[in-house]
């Protein structure tokens, strides 16, 4: 299969890495310095050669931001029966994009990064495909995760957006709490230690991701529990309750169970 590549950054790599040896690879990107390092495939730096290479399906993997802007500009190159796919993290916009443009597509959402996951070890990894879209292309994504060893989910565009609220702004906001009180340590702690490598790799992230996270429509009530459960946890604090804190530590340990 002839797949193209859109954008240069750490999925795009892993994506033509993964493909390239299985399938005929091409890698686009405006910035011809973030191609230098890609082997194994084509590499493209202007539309007219995405035009002669005719793909027969398109990963789209630039920066959240600039999803919608790198399928639009694409599109009139691509064949009619070239399906379009996306691995957002969030699919705000998305399936209005696809049904008015009517293309063939298909989207997943690999639930792992470059930040945190070994990605020559997956098979403790998630990952989700929307169940509205081309059959064949679900099966292609689904094949190539399966070989992955991931865990596969299947999801609307709707369920796939309230699980990212959940997943990603819960762990995602206590990161930024953490980070926005923390002093320097001299002689930090383990539990301390865990908790900055942790916010050091969720602040490394593209701001593009963590931004389009935050304004995921759904995270604000989200966020707000966080806020309910820190007022419940105060109060206890303040008022030295030992029994409503046994009660508190009962409870919230059976969430991790």
């Amino acid at each position: 299969m002839k797949i193209l590549i859109l954008g240069a950054g750490k999925m795009g790599a892993f994506f033509t890495d993964l493909l390239s040896f299985e399938h005929e690879t091409a890698v686009y990107d405006a910035d011809p310095k973030r191609l230098r390092f890609m082997y194994n495939t084509l590499r493209f730096t202007s539309l007219e050669e995405i035009q002669q290479f005719g793909p027969q399906l398109v990963i789209n993997a630039v920066t959240l931001k600039h999803t919608l802007d790198a399928f639009r500009s694409v599109l009139p190159l691509l064949p009619a029966d070239c399906i379009l796919s996306d691995i957002a993290s969030v699919k705000t916009g998305l399936q209005e994009f696809y049904e008015s443009c009517g293309r063939r597509y298909v989207s997943t959402h690999p639930m792992f990064g470059p930040t945190f996951a070994n990605l020559g070890a997956l098979s403790d990894e998630n990952a989700i495909i929307i169940s509205e879209g081309d059959y064949m292309g679900r099966i292609f994504f689904k094949d190539l995760y399966m070989r992955l060893g991931l865990h596969i989910c299947e999801y609307t565009f709707e369920q796939h957006d309230e699980t990212v609220a959940y997943s990603l702004s819960i762990p995602f906001v206590s990161t930024f709490v953490f980070a926005a009180v923390m002093k320097h340590q001299d002689a930090p702690g383990t539990t301390f230690k865990r908790h900055m490598a942790i916010a050091r790799g969720v602040l490394g992230e593209d701001d593009c991701l963590l931004r389009e996270i935050l304004f995921n429509p759904r995270t604000g009530g989200q966020v707000s529990k966080i806020r309910d459960e820190l007022q419940e946890l105060l109060a206890i604090i303040d008022e030295r309750d030992e029994v409503r804190l046994d009660a508190y530590l009962k409870r919230i340990r059976e969430h991790i169970k």
